[in-house]
């Protein structure tokens, strides 16, 4: 079968510098093929040479490019225009960015045909732009048409997004990293339909980081690294049979087993009884009840909005609960740790003066917190010599390493993580899971883990409560709920993480 896209050795040089190198792939209509790999792999740089779009510095080499029968080699700009969106389309990460925020969804679908001349009138586009929305499952299409980008969830301003790729029906649709920032069961909906409009004849490419993403869509993968195909081949073969160790350890880092671990025995730390919380008359926390056992990890599960944020404030004790209590069975040292450490620290100061102003709160003596600073670094394996950089010069790993520094700079007994790992790669993921885990051991901790991940959930919990619109729906210890959840909520989240039923 003749391929819809074809690339034959592409190569991409920034001063004489290979960013992409050699990198070849086929897509036949009705087929998902995935990319996958870290930041600075290449996938993304890749996607946008298919559509023509490298930035002005880059030099683009490549044998062969053809996108539904046409040679696209050396195409001007002005060509290129004629054949985005109608031949080939983009998808990408951050919908709210990508959608024009004064321009209302019907306009932001309708514009494609309005570009390639396929409108065909207004009612004629109007219809049209219902059709669409339908078909990506948007729901009440008619009034979300009038809406604009912000009056939308995420999920929802992505469906939006996917069905302006679709208008003008292109032979290929690129999506690049489409699922990183939605909840579980928003993004199974999502590589649901990417799924549905390949089998419905599409060629879809499909960029990603994550494994577990590949495994529910696509057919076969090429994982890149450093600029290049490190493996390629169906799905299923390299899930089972991985060649390269890089490969291996992607799948390790993003497909985990739950810990099987029995119920508690140790005692309880903490106790919360019908805790509940509200702002501006909305419940965020409604009449929460669990315990959190000493030396072991409580994951809280649920999507955003469902109050798991709201409840790590309540229990670190920067919020205040409106009825029920939170009793520590002996005076805790809590500490938090932040999703995004960037903004959790000072731009102005360095990492090293960061941690001092902790160990000074903490009570450390001023002869004694340059040591502990070179201490502590370490302890989250980090060079000391990092303690001269401020936070932007650091990675977004070595960030949260030495946020979780500072968390253990007042000699905490409970950790609680909100989101802690949800912006990282696959890798660096797995080693600051890896830190945290081994940091139990060594200090005794007893930790909250927030996530709305149940892979991570279950990588590093003992027990697990649910969450759905501030209440808690189901709990227990991470074995029993993952292999038998009650609550129908608990079952959607965990069959999210499935695979796609083809």
């Amino acid at each position: 079968m003749t391929a819809v896209l074809d690339v034959q050795g592409l190569r991409i040089d920034f001063v004489a510098q290979p960013v992409v190198d050699g990198v070849s792939l086929r897509v036949e209509a009705g087929e998902c093929v995935a990319i996958v790999g870290e930041s600075g792999a290449g996938k993304s740089l890749t996607a946008r040479a298919l559509l023509g779009l490298t930035p002005a510095d880059a030099r683009v080499r490549v044998e062969t490019l053809t996108i539904d029968g046409t040679d696209v080699r050396a195409l001007s700009e002005r060509r290129w225009r004629g054949v985005r969106g109608r031949r080939i389309a983009l998808v990408s990460q951050d919908a709210l960015v990508s959608l024009d925020p004064l321009q209302r969804i019907e306009d932001a679908v309708a514009e494609p045909l309005h570009l390639h001349g396929l409108a065909g009138g207004r009612h004629r586009a109007q219809t049209r732009v219902r059709d669409l929305l339908r078909r990506v499952w948007m729901p009440d299409a008619e009034r979300r048409a009038r809406q604009y980008p912000h009056e939308l969830s995420g999920g929802l301003r992505q469906r939006a997004l996917i069905a302006s790729a679709l208008a003008a029906d292109p032979a290929v649709l690129i999506a690049d990293e489409p699922t990183t920032a939605l909840d579980a069961t928003v993004q199974a909906r999502i590589l649901g339909l990417l799924r549905d409009i390949a089998d419905a004849g599409t060629a879809v490419v499909f960029i990603s980081h994550d494994f577990a993403a590949v495994r529910r869509v696509a057919d076969r993968v090429l994982v890149m690294r450093g600029g290049r195909v490190v493996e390629s081949g169906p799905v299923a073969e390299v899930l089972k049979n991985p060649q390269h160790d890089y490969t291996r350890r992607l799948i390790a880092a993003t497909i985990h087993e739950p810990r099987r671990g029995a119920a508690a025995a140790a005692p309880s730390v903490l106790v919360a009884s019908g805790v509940s919380k509200a702002f501006g008359g909305a419940s965020a926390v409604d009449d929460a009840s669990f315990t959190v056992a000493e030396g072991r990890t409580l994951g809280v599960v649920g999507e955003s909005g469902s109050g798991k944020t709201t409840l790590a404030r309540l229990i670190v004790g920067v919020e205040r609960p409106d009825e029920g209590a939170l009793e520590w069975s002996t005076p805790r040292r809590v500490q938090l740790v932040h999703q995004n450490p960037l903004g959790a620290f000072d731009p102005r100061w360095t990492i090293g003066r960061s941690l001092q102003e902790a160990l000074a709160a903490g009570g450390v003596p001023r002869s004694a917190r340059a040591r502990r600073v070179d201490e502590l670094l370490r302890e989250v394996d980090l060079d000391g010599s990092l303690a001269r950089r401020r936070p932007h010069a650091l990675s977004g790993g070595q960030r949260q390493r030495a946020a979780i520094a500072r968390a253990l700079a007042a000699d905490p007994q409970v950790l609680v993580l909100d989101e802690p790992v949800s912006a990282l790669d696959p890798s660096v993921r797995e080693r600051v899971l890896r830190l945290l885990l081994r940091l139990q051991r060594e200090r005794d901790l007893t930790m909250v883990f927030v996530s709305h991940d149940l892979d991570v959930i279950g990588a590093v919990a003992d027990d697990v409560i649910v969450m759905q619109n501030g209440a808690i729906v189901e709990k227990g210890t991470v074995g029993a709920v993952f292999a038998a959840p009650q609550h129908p909520f608990t079952r959607e989240l965990l069959e999210a993480g499935g695979p796609v039923s083809r």
